[in-house]
């Protein structure tokens, strides 16, 4: 038997029992799917630019899967009409003849082939693109609008805006591919039912650890040096007084001369620190175990912190990583008096408007009941102030109150999610230790060893003040700074 033989053997059985509404109605199906999607494909193209998430979902994950369905009542067609004729008696023992000698037959089949090796050329394109485009930031962040906005929208404000959600929550590798999206089954499940938790908790338990994340691109090891850090806040006053802090942070890891920074002594080859923590959020530590580089472990228990042995055993076991410190590297959120502050520092709100960063934080301080109310509140209640008590100003710089009006809101619309219960706050950074405990969990001075050893809590450990809440700091006039 030859080849083409063969080929009219398998097509003869195929070709009998596909006649049948059922696979009529999946080639139907599939065809149409297929249509649609490769037009929005050449839409795509020369309209170039990110779908809206909603349609994304549509083209990118919908229609796929219509696309593979009609495929699939194409099978269930056939072998529904195999079953039926078996059952009844009437399977002919040999099927109709496909005479290939008659145009309209070749025709037919030259039509099935190039529809298939398109079909085909479809289900892999439309898997790819789909499985990118649940990578994409737009449907990380957008797709689930409200349940996202408050992560996405720090997340546009952080200096890794320009990194993608993937390179940070999965990483390379199939492992971790596989692992989150088996994970994220569940939370289109959680979505869809309004099942989620509010806020969105942190820190995320299941995060792949930073060594084979952020350490794609930094390297504690190789951190080294000092880092110089200028940071100006105003006082409340009717000047906004700037007041400095000038620092020279020791972040770096082993220097030439043997001595060790932050990076260094945490993070350090052969360093390693395992903590129990018993809440949640991580911010109580009661036991800390640290290997130095020789190998000896020294357990650090908390003198002020007395969890039971339960408690303990229940506790989170955890070896440290780069967000154990850097817990918000992306999705930051500021307190009032800081992000006002910010805003100031770069001229997004004039300093120079009378009391601007006192009336800034009083009405970020309002508890609003939506977002649009705050930000229409907001504007308005700056506006009446500088109308009230500053008339001259607000005559002669209605854009600087207006502009500072706009900023003002702003700061409160990238920090305040009531759907989401997000307010100031509810997301602690432990980066230093100002606007929440951070380093404090451990080097507060009460963990202590049984030979009398305590983790350090001493300033000059991390950080050397050079300046503290000067107006016009001496370092930096010597330094050529001002």
């Amino acid at each position: 038997m030859n080849l083409r033989e063969r080929i009219r053997g398998w097509l003869q059985p195929i070709y009998f029992l596909g006649q049948n509404p059922v696979t009529l109605a999946g080639a139907v199906i599939t065809t149409s799917t297929a249509l649609t999607t490769v037009a929005f494909w050449f839409y795509e193209i020369f309209l170039p630019g990110p779908p809206h998430p909603y349609i994304g979902i549509l083209f990118f994950l919908i229609f796929p899967g219509i696309f593979v369905l009609g495929l699939l009542l194409i099978l269930v067609g056939i072998l529904l009409r195999l079953r039926r004729l078996r059952a009844s008696g009437k399977l002919p023992k040999t099927f109709p003849a496909i005479d290939l000698h008659l145009p309209v037959v070749r025709r037919t089949f030259g039509w099935v082939a190039l529809a298939t090796g398109i079909n085909l050329l479809i289900v892999g394109t439309a898997s790819y693109r789909g499985v990118q485009y649940m990578e994409t930031q737009n449907f990380c962040g957008a797709t689930c609008h409200v349940v996202m906005q408050p992560e996405y929208t720090a997340y546009q404000n952080s200096p890794h805006s320009r990194v993608d959600c993937v390179a940070c929550h999965i990483g390379p590798g199939a492992t971790w591919f596989v692992r989150s999206k088996l994970s994220g089954l569940k939370q289109v499940y959680a979505v869809a039912f309004h099942t989620y938790p509010r806020p969105i908790p942190s820190p995320v338990q299941n995060l792949r650890p930073a060594q084979a994340t952020c350490e794609q691109c930094h390297w504690p090891q190789r951190f080294t040096g000092d880092k110089f850090l200028v940071n100006t806040s105003y006082k409340e006053d009717e000047k906004n007084t700037p007041q400095t802090d000038v620092f020279l942070m020791k972040v770096g890891g082993r220097t030439w001369q043997g001595s060790l920074g932050i990076h260094g002594h945490h993070l350090a080859d052969g360093v390693r620190i395992r903590y129990i923590s018993t809440d949640a959020e991580r911010q109580t530590i009661p036991v800390v175990d640290y290997t130095d580089e020789k190998g000896k472990t020294t357990e650090f228990v908390s003198t002020d912190t007395k969890p039971t042995k339960e408690q303990l055993d229940k506790g989170d076991h955890r070896v440290m990583d780069c967000v154990d410190c850097h817990n918000r590297p992306t999705h930051t959120f500021d307190l009032p008096e800081n992000g006002v502050d910010k805003q100031m520092s770069i001229g997004r709100i004039p300093a120079d408007l009378p009391y601007i960063k006192k009336k800034a934080v009083e009405v970020l301080k309002v508890n609003y009941t939506t977002r649009e109310v705050a930000r229409q509140s907001i504007t308005a209640e700056i506006t009446r102030f500088y109308q009230t008590n500053y008339p001259e100003v607000d005559r002669a710089r209605r854009s600087d109150v207006q502009q500072a009006g706009l900023e003002v809101a702003n700061i409160y619309l990238r920090n305040i999610f009531p759907d989401m219960r997000v307010t100031w706050g509810t997301h602690p950074n432990n980066l230093g230790h100002n606007d929440s405990p951070g380093c404090f969990r451990c080097h507060d001075g009460n963990h202590t060893s049984a030979d009398g050893q305590t983790i350090t809590n001493d300033c000059a450990a991390c950080h050397q003040i050079l300046a503290s809440g000067e107006e016009h700091p001496k370092i930096l006039t010597d330094l050529g700074l001002k």
